[in-house]
């Protein structure tokens, strides 16, 4: 492995970042790690993140370690957009963000659409809570309330107990990756063509991307209904088997297929229980809940946490003990892979960049910038503009041809967001092996003969794409698919590296087959160490990366987030992508990218890393609870038609929020006690603050609650139904967040787009995914001129077709 990349792929790209926190410099990392200049643009006092700690670090005179990770090799300016050195960046620049909205946002509200209507080549990127339109712009938010709105909080928790968030500002963090995937496309066309764009991206819409786990469409397609249906099956679940105690710990299993959970029950010896169908079933197992944890729990609590690894590993079951802010760093795959190295400044441990292109280790980061109030001499470098082309108005990745041989979630979601703008992607499964999400559509057999076709995961993420069939085991089809990499700018894959291997496409094979082809490999751990042949799902990064750890009630054990590791993995990857894909366009040649699920979860736990090697604090799950706002959690409210309908989300996040609230209590005595008064004395009393605020709840209407509290400026917001989001909530319909693509066999069903807008384009979700084997014509005859004829072949030798294999005749 060489030591530093030759040619970054952003070298060309000048980036002015006007936003604070997570979401805008976690974005603009990306983009500096890729190869961009980044000048952080900030107020007086510093971007709000400099003087934070989760754990309440004593921090002393030094930036926070946080602020440190973020921003290590930006430059940085005081000032203001109007100011004259600033107006001088803006003018150089390729691209500005900005952020405003949540409590914790302490940066400039820039006028992006002004920006980019003043300066045409621009691409001006804006993280909102909830977007730049709809009737809820204006609205203040946390990362709280956020979850709770967006169908997060209605998918986790115990029955009957109150649900729980995911910890740790996952949707912060995933907002930041989702930015830079979105704005990359539109940056490379403004330079080819000089048109510029308005990126609006949502933090709610991200959060329902990747916490709600397509629940609307799952509940219609439950009821067998493309209407609004009567009843609501969904509600507040755990997963089980997941995370579960160990003799000297906790390890975490991954069940998504039933051979990986008959082989659960043949590891912890209860073979006598395969042919319950009730247990094979999730929902079997949440009605026995009790049962089956004992189950569990008698064969787990006596065995330590690397035998079991071990051994489920043995049965090829997704499996890793639950790490924390300091195992990970001990963990032996991540130390043999190098994945985490020291800071600048040698003052904490920091993971690297979730992928690697041609196996070239990324340059150490520099240093964050200091404060300096006086400065004002910064500049970008000289670079060289490329020849401006005609703009032809055509989508961003227009003319990029994509060859996706990817399954399950996080890889058809890299390639989903390439086909929306406007890649020419061509998604590859076999009728003996189907993509394995479609096997979510077995939930709905009974409503659906081709149930394979009616699993909302497939049919989200393989939207805009063609679909086609190949048996990768037959000759023919082994050279089908050599011949489309022959075609295709990009080829991504995400099989356990084993699995190309034993094909024997290698990259020096599709380097032959195509030299300017840029390979994009998604193993769950990585194409080298100890665990390259593990396999593993976003549940197993969740329990790795410590997502886990800091997710559930400090009563209970830790629970994992349920979902965002797979859509992270995939924009993590869709930007490694497109960096590749810049620097081809200064080598001319292709490029190997290894982008693994489990350093992408990495970089987004970073934060517990981060704050345990600099001050050795280790962050715990607090439940609903916060560093950043006191009091805050769910109260219970009177109950209505929905599980979520008793609670009511909560998120003091300042003082003048607290004496709001004391006055919509009716300024009670206990309230007025001075310690009150700040957020850390708030924090200390939380416990009983939290009894007297449910006291005035518990009789109350959610949705009167919400008005009052709202109307007094306290950042309050129901816990809503996830399978209700497209009828209950207004600004998802307002900014049209759910489109409603015709599916041949299921009809309209409602699907989320991508959870940012840009200003030229309508709509994300122009055709429907493809239904299996829907256009080998179109692809094996219009592309790779095969006839007729040879498709009829094909089909008799089952090397294609349109139906899975197995099933019987009458199952249509």
């Amino acid at each position: 492995m060489t030591v530093t990349e030759s040619d970054p792929g952003l070298a060309v790209l000048r980036v002015v970042d006007f936003s604070s926190q997570i979401a805008g410099p976690y974005c603009s990392k990306l983009l500096l790690d890729g190869g961009a200049e980044v000048v952080k643009v900030e107020p007086g006092e510093g971007d709000s993140l400099r003087h934070w700690s989760a754990t309440d670090a004593p921090l002393g005179d030094r930036d926070s370690a946080l602020f440190s990770f973020l921003n290590a090799g930006k430059q940085s300016v005081v000032g203001r957009a109007s100011d004259p050195h600033v107006v001088a960046l803006i003018a150089e620049a390729d691209l500005v963000i900005a952020a405003h909205g949540l409590a914790t946002d302490n940066g400039e509200r820039v006028d992006t659409a002004l920006l980019c209507a003043e300066h045409p080549a621009l691409v001006a990127l804006s993280i909102t809570p909830y977007g730049l339109t709809g009737p809820w712009a204006d609205r203040t938010a946390t990362e709280f309330t956020l979850q709770a709105e967006s169908g997060s909080l209605g998918n986790r928790g115990l029955a009957g107990e109150e649900p729980f968030q995911a910890g740790g500002r996952v949707t912060e963090w995933a907002a930041g990756v989702y930015a830079a995937a979105a704005v990359l496309p539109a940056l490379f066309r403004a330079r080819a063509t000089r048109r510029g764009e308005h990126v609006d991206l949502s933090l709610l819409e991200t959060a329902n991307t990747v916490f709600a786990n397509f629940s609307i469409t799952m509940n219609r397609l439950i009821n067998g209904t493309t209407g609004v249906p009567e009843h609501a099956f969904l509600a507040p679940t755990v997963e089980t088997p997941s995370v579960e105690p160990a003799a000297d710990g906790y390890v975490g299993f991954c069940t998504n297929t039933r051979e990986q959970f008959s082989n659960f029950l043949l590891m912890i010896d209860r073979a006598d229980l395969v042919d319950d169908e009730e247990l094979a079933q999730f929902a079997g197992r949440r009605a026995r809940f009790n049962e089956w944890n004992q189950i569990v729990h008698e064969w787990t609590s006596v065995r330590s946490a690397d035998a079991i690894v071990e051994l489920a590993s043995a049965f090829r079951i997704p499996v890793s003990t639950v790490g924390t802010g300091e195992t990970v760093l001990q963990h032996e795959h991540l130390v043999a892979r190098g994945v985490y190295g020291r800071d600048a400044e040698d003052r904490f441990w920091r993971p690297r960049r979730p992928y690697l292109i041609d196996d070239e280790a990324p340059a150490r980061p520099g240093p964050a910038p200091t404060l300096d109030a006086t400065r004002r001499d910064v500049r970008f470098t000289t670079r060289d503009d490329a020849e401006p082309r005609g703009d032809d108005g055509a989508l961003p990745l227009a003319g990029l041809r994509v060859l996706d041989v990817t399954g399950w979630w996080a890889g058809p979601s890299a390639a989903h967001i390439l086909a929306a703008l406007g890649a020419e992607v061509v998604h590859v499964e076999s009728t003996s092996r189907p993509d394995g999400v479609r096997l979510v559509g077995g939930m709905m057999a009974a409503h659906y003969p081709q149930w394979w076709e009616a699993s909302p995961h497939f049919m989200h993420v393989n939207t805009d794409k063609l679909g086609i069939t190949l048996d990768l085991s037959h000759p023919k089809g082994f050279a089908l698919l050599e011949r489309l990499i022959g075609w295709c700018d990009a080829m991504l894959e995400n099989f356990t590296p084993r699995v190309l291997e034993n094909f024997g496409l290698t990259w020096e094979r599709v380097q032959e087959l195509n030299p300017s082809a840029v390979l994009m490999r998604m193993p769950a751990f990585g194409l080298s160490g100890p665990w390259r042949d593990h396999p593993g799902f976003a549940q197993t990064m969740e329990q790795l990366s410590g997502m886990a750890w800091i997710t559930g009630h400090a009563r209970d054990q830790p629970r994992i987030p349920r979902g965002p590791c797979d859509p992270i993995a995939g924009m993590h990857a869709a930007v490694a992508l497109l960096v590749a894909l810049g620097r081809r366009r200064r080598t001319g040649r292709g490029h190997l990218v290894e982008s693994t699920m489990a350093e992408s979860a990495l970089n987004i736990a970073a934060e517990q890393v981060v704050e345990w090697s600099a001050y050795g604090r280790l962050l715990e799950r607090d439940g609903n609870r916060s560093p950043l706002a006191a009091p805050q959690g769910l109260y219970p409210c009177r109950g209505g038609d929905a599980p979520t309908d008793r609670w009511l989300a909560v998120s003091v996040a300042s003082d003048e929020q607290w004496r709001a609230l004391r006055s919509a209590l009716g300024e009670p005595d206990w309230a007025r006690n001075p310690t009150l008064n700040t957020l850390a004395g708030r924090r200390a009393a939380h416990d009983a603050i939290d009894a007297h605020v449910c006291g005035w709840t518990g009789d109350r209407d959610q949705g009167d609650l919400v008005a009052e509290l709202r109307a007094r400026g306290i950042t309050a917001s129901a816990v809503a139904d996830p399978s209700r989001l497209a009828e209950t909530n207004p600004q998802f319909g307002a900014r049209t967040y759910f489109e409603t693509p015709e599916h041949p066999v299921v009809g309209p069903m409602p699907l989320p787009g991508l959870p940012f807008r840009y200003g030229s384009i309508d709509r994300w979700l122009r055709t429907p995914a493809p239904t299996l084997g829907q256009d080998n014509e179109r692809v094996l005859c219009g592309v790779l001129g095969l006839t007729a004829d040879d498709l009829v072949e094909l089909e008799s030798e089952h090397v294609i077709g349109t139906r899975p294999r197995g099933l019987p005749e009458d199952s249509e």
